[in-house]
């Protein structure tokens, strides 16, 4: 009994129609121009500056282009799942809300804790590579002056305190605080000059162009270098190079999904939240896709330098005043990367913080400024803090992480609001196997579809691990037969779960905007995001592990004795409690909000 108690308390939901129409302290105006521009400069980044010279040498060659296009795909994948997830559920908490109403309230705490940590430490390797850019441009003196200053000798901690990388983020911390529309209105013309120096790049560049670069023969590829630059030609490292460029350019789109976090402060979420998604995540392929196609036609993939390749083209042309514009470009970017990555973060934890699973301070409204203030100040704190002192090298990883769980669960969320039973359905029917294939053709969800439909969507995900896993151990061995097998049996098993989420009766709710083709488009998302998981190091899952420990602490010791949906609960089966208020008058106000007294009872 205990334990049915505990698990109903963990997977308890939040109501979707209340959800969608409780109001909002925050301010609405944000247009879809503003989303966009938010989404392109979150992930149009020093990445456009750097990934295409990277790849191209390394991994792919020429065909880094058809790397970016396979990415690009497997983005819009996860897009579109957030989009109707937009459309859907238009409240500030990206992922985090959408699986607190599809899932339950412990998984949607985990979700909201990864994207915690995702946008904390993706906002400071952005300053931390703005600090490093601009110390660069000055020779250096920079981290001089810090070092003479502040020097640390601590391992897996800087050289020394970066006062620029915490300075910068406070500042725009408070930009943020003291305003959206004026915060978002400095990223529109970040981005729009970031844009404006990656046209200057393709058409300039586009005049010393050579399509020759493209099909080097196998004899004039270097052989005298330490590295190995494969065969020559437009895939020069085959295939296998193409699909590994494509894992590493994906991480190039991260970054779009901060634009759902801002469905609560868009003038018109139903239709903005879809609209900048795909606008942004196109115009984002289309830079990538330039970029990539003019640096290697202008020089061979093995000539390019990996960690400033736009420069270097231009200097090797002699152009220096091309070399200052991009500087300055990948200085506006590196900006818009960091509003794009400070935006979410508060409003992540303002949605947690009204719910009642972090602390209730933490998303108290500004009367004025119509922003979560001592919320967005305390992130930008810790963020500021993070690029001051640590080497983010090997925490960069960990934001992969949260990133790609999110955008798995949101996939799986997507199918299992699709199958969900509709409000009006009372229908019931018994566990059969024909139903697995829905032979008697039902056409109205039941509480068992729906079931059947949540077991599938689970055991696919097990699927899609065992899979990526034997890719990933047996790579060196993939044309074995036993290799081969296992395979089969796991690709089978992964088609033939979909089929089965295929054939149950969907739901007949309209809504404003929906992914194709489900569940195959999310199951392709659910699969791609989980290969690129099980790529990262142990390190990295070990510090994961220790963040999730911290996150669980916190939620068993505050957050579900504070969880407003248990606080409600709780004033509606209290008789003393409603006794009380209703003298008082404050029935409505200890439903929707609980208890301010902070108390802990002694019952879930």
């Amino acid at each position: 009994m205990k334990c049915n108690r505990a698990y109903e308390t963990l997977r308890r939901k939040k109501p979707l129609e209340e959800t969608v129409t409780a109001t909002t302290k925050l301010a609405k105006v944000l247009t879809t121009l503003d989303l966009t521009a938010l989404g392109i400069g979150s992930t149009l980044g020093v990445g456009v500056y750097v990934l295409a010279g990277e790849v191209s040498k390394k991994t792919a060659g020429p065909a880094v282009i058809i790397s970016f296009a396979i990415a690009a795909i497997a983005s819009v994948f996860a897009g579109l799942c957030y989009a109707e997830f937009g459309a859907r559920v238009p409240k500030a908490g990206s992922a985090y809300i959408y699986s607190y109403v599809t899932i339950g309230e412990f998984i949607a705490f985990v979700i909201g804790w990864n994207l915690v940590l995702e946008y904390a430490i993706g906002s400071a390797s952005v300053v931390k590579g703005l600090s490093t850019y601009l110390d660069s441009l000055i020779d250096h003196a920079m981290s001089d002056a810090f070092r003479s200053v502040a020097p640390m000798n601590a391992s897996s901690l800087g050289d020394y305190v970066d006062f620029f990388a915490f300075s910068a983020t406070m500042v725009f911390s408070i930009a943020l605080a003291f305003g959206v529309k004026e915060s978002i209105s400095i990223n529109n013309i970040f981005t729009l000059t970031n844009l404006a120096v990656v046209l200057y790049v393709v058409v300039t560049g586009a005049f010393r162009a050579d399509p020759a670069n493209w099909m080097i023969p196998t004899e004039e590829v270097p052989t005298d270098r330490e590295e190995d630059y494969g065969v020559g030609g437009f895939a020069p490292y085959g295939f296998a190079g193409i699909i590994k460029g494509a894992a590493i350019c994906f991480y190039g789109f991260i970054g779009f999904d901060c634009i759902a976090t801002a469905s609560e402060e868009a003038k018109n979420p139903r239709r903005s939240i879809p609209l900048s998604i795909i606008i942004s995540l196109s115009v984002i392929f289309v830079a990538y896709f330039s970029i990539s196609t003019i640096l290697t036609m202008m020089l061979p993939y093995f000539d390019q330098d990996v960690n400033a390749p736009l420069p270097h083209v231009f200097k090797h042309y002699g152009w220096t005043v091309a070399q200052y514009i991009v500087s300055v470009g990948a200085i506006f970017g590196l900006c818009a990367s960091l509003m794009g990555s400070m935006f979410p973060l508060p409003r992540v934890i303002y949605a947690m913080s009204t719910d009642g699973l972090i602390f209730k301070f933490m998303g108290r409204i500004h009367q004025r400024f119509k922003t979560p203030l001592i919320g967005t100040l305390v992130a930008g704190f810790i963020t500021g803090t993070l690029a001051a002192i640590f080497n983010l090298n090997q925490l960069v990883s960990m934001m992969s992480i949260g990133t790609l769980l999110a955008y798995s669960m949101v996939a799986g969320c997507v199918m299992l609001l699709r199958y969900e039973v509709d409000k009006d359905t009372c229908e019931k029917n018994q566990f059969s196997f024909s139903q697995l294939l829905n032979v008697n053709k039902l056409e109205t969800p039941t509480k068992f579809t729906s079931a059947l439909v949540t077991w599938s969507v689970t055991i696919y995900c097990f699927w899609c691990l065992g899979i990526s896993l034997i890719i990933i151990y047996l790579e060196e061995v993939l044309d074995q037969w036993y290799s081969i097998l296992l395979i089969c049996i796991f690709g089978i098993l992964i088609i033939s779960t979909l089929v089965v989420i295929a054939r149950q009766p969907s739901s007949k709710r309209e809504i404003a905007f929906t992914v194709p083709l489900v569940p195959w488009l999310p199951g392709v998302s659910i699969l791609i995001n989980i290969y690129l998981m099980t790529q990262l190091d142990v390190m990295t899952w070990i510090r994961f592990g220790v963040w999730i420990i911290v996150g669980l602490l916190i939620y068993f010791s505050y957050g579900i004795w504070h969880s407003e949906l248990r606080c409600k609960a709780t004033a509606i089966t209290s008789p003393t409690t409603s006794r009380s208020n209703l003298v008082d008058g404050e029935l409505s106000k200890s439903v929707g909000f609980g208890r301010d007294d902070g108390t802990m009872a002694t019952r879930l």
